[in-house]
């Protein structure tokens, strides 16, 4: 195996400003709330991803916002996987599991990589609509055509907006491990973004996840523009259709 950094790294870096919600939420108390998301989930999806891409196992697939690295075992099955994430609490989990993967932190809008270095970029569990301006998401999707090789993949794992806007939950308190998790769910008046206030344990932390609800079609335009050929749409980890009632929309689109 190669050493790490490969030759197509960049060692380049741009860090959002601490006020982005996304720079503070992704912690320790974050995967105690999403402590439910399991090894299984996360199996489901690369099973999907590898029946449904051809020609996987000759090239280098980049987790996009990796997080603790949930999905890195398991894509790297095919073939060799990069993580790479803003977090550096979330990183360190990552790293604690496996000490030899490839790692790095960055802003997914500028990613520290040459052009066409990837036959295969995975964003996964809503890991896209952070930002409060589209345009940051093109962009970041442009970062995404410039490193994925001619004929490569990307895989957009997404919530479904419609579903979300009609099942979205205002209240729920909960224990985990013997800490109390309190969240608060709205759709803003525009109906543009799906907001949690996620308040922590006795010393009531309090935290916010604000991601914008991306329509299927507008996420369809959007990889499109970004120059992805949509191959096959899917609405949950086991294949299904997407429907409006689908949990999931997952994009898989060929450059």
């Amino acid at each position: 195996m190669s050493p790490w950094p490969p030759a197509d790294y960049r060692g380049r870096m741009e860090l959002p400003s601490q006020d982005s919600w996304f720079s503070e939420w992704f912690n320790q108390d974050y995967l105690k709330v999403y402590a439910h998301r399991d090894e299984g989930e996360a199996q489901s999806i690369a099973d999907l991803i590898n029946a449904r891409i051809p020609g996987l196992g000759r090239g280098l697939t980049l987790d996009l916002a990796c997080g603790a690295g949930r999905h890195l075992p398991h894509l790297g099955v095919q073939q060799r996987t990069i993580g790479l994430d803003l977090s550096p609490w979330l990183l360190e989990v990552a790293r604690e599991k496996d000490a030899e993967a490839p790692l790095v932190r960055a802003d997914m809008r500028s990613l520290p990589f040459r052009s066409a270095t990837f036959t295969l970029v995975a964003n996964l569990f809503t890991s896209f609509g952070y930002f409060d301006d589209d345009a940051d998401s093109a962009r970041m999707l442009s970062e995404v055509t410039r490193v994925t090789k001619r004929g490569g993949w990307l895989v957009l794992d997404f919530l479904n907006a419609p579903n979300t806007r009609r099942s979205v939950v205002p209240f729920d308190q909960k224990q985990i491990g013997g800490l109390r998790v309190e969240q608060r769910r709205r759709i803003t008046t525009s109906g543009r973004f799906v907001v949690k206030n996620i308040r922590v344990g006795v010393a009531e932390r309090e935290f916010t996840e604000r991601v914008r609800l991306f329509e299927p079609a507008d996420l369809i335009a959007m990889v499109r523009a970004a120059g992805f050929e949509v191959k096959d749409l899917y609405g949950d980890y086991t294949g299904r259709s997407l429907t409006p009632q689908s949990p999931r929309a997952i994009i898989i689109a060929q450059r």
